[in-house]
């Protein structure tokens, strides 16, 4: 559904990405894990074309990104962008509506099949029960719901979050986690997230691709991750781990491991 060839990007004459190939495959979950700066957000942002003029080259269901009207695009791939405290003052129900720009008219008129498909984005992030409030009195955990919501009022066959859990309490982690495992699982929607949580790539992903330096240094499984050398050639940093005796998974946890003399 996705694939990029030898793919590059320079921004304000900065190299960010460099010479990328790899392939997503409609209905993947997949976790973008690496340290700051790797190009994990640079890459969201090329696939839906807020950046253009990469080298190499971007395919979209085997076409080229470039042959794509910018609506096109958006019919097709959702991004939902970190969040960063800004807050407006529109409702929960019109901010929704504003992700069916794809579809509409200059009029910006919702017909029957528009308000159908808020209301099932709505019922799907379990916003339906605030439409009305404004967007400013909303918890964290409420308003990365309905980011999400109106993302899905796109109809989007791919769904691209960047970091979508961040700075939000474990309850409205799992809620927002779980919500994405059931779009991909039960709506067959492509999601590409990016995460600073290995444990929670591990747990929830089923593909993970690694960046360091904007190259492309791990795709794999999330068993293939959790080891020392996997992890340590991606954060040049060294791990400790322990292994949940029920579930055979080995998770990081907190703390400096000692380094043999």
């Amino acid at each position: 559904m996705i694939e990029l060839k030898r793919f590059s990007f320079s921004l304000e004459g900065k190299r960010i990405l460099t010479d990328i190939s790899l392939t997503i495959n409609k209905g993947e979950f997949v976790l973008l894990l690496g340290p700051n700066g790797a190009g994990k957000t640079t890459l969201l942002k090329c696939l839906v074309r807020i950046y253009r003029d990469g080298d190499g080259e971007i395919l979209l269901d085997d076409q080229s990104l470039e042959s794509y009207t910018q609506r096109d695009i958006a019919r097709r791939l959702s991004y939902v962008p970190q969040s960063d405290g800004r807050l407006t003052s529109f409702t929960v129900y019109d901010f929704v509506a504003m992700g069916r720009y794809p579809h509409l008219t200059s009029f910006f008129s919702l017909n029957t099949h528009d308000r159908e498909v808020i209301d099932s984005a709505l019922d799907r992030t379990n916003t339906r029960g605030f439409a009305d409030r404004s967007l400013e009195t909303l918890s964290g955990g409420e308003r990365q719901r309905v980011l999400i919501a109106a993302a899905l009022a796109q109809e989007p066959q791919i769904l691209l979050l960047d970091e979508p859990t961040a700075f939000l309490d474990p309850k409205h982690q799992d809620e927002v986690l779980d919500l994405l495992v059931e779009l991909n699982r039960d709506a067959g929607l492509t999601i590409i997230s990016v995460s600073h949580d290995i444990n929670m790539a591990a747990t929830q992903g089923q593909r993970i691709l690694a960046l360091r330096e904007g190259r492309a240094v791990f795709d794999g499984t999330p068993a293939e991750l959790m080891t020392d050398e996997v992890l340590e050639s991606i954060y040049d940093k060294s791990f400790s781990f322990v292994e949940d005796r029920h579930s055979n998974m080995r998770y990081v946890v907190p703390g400096r491991r000692q380094r043999e003399p």
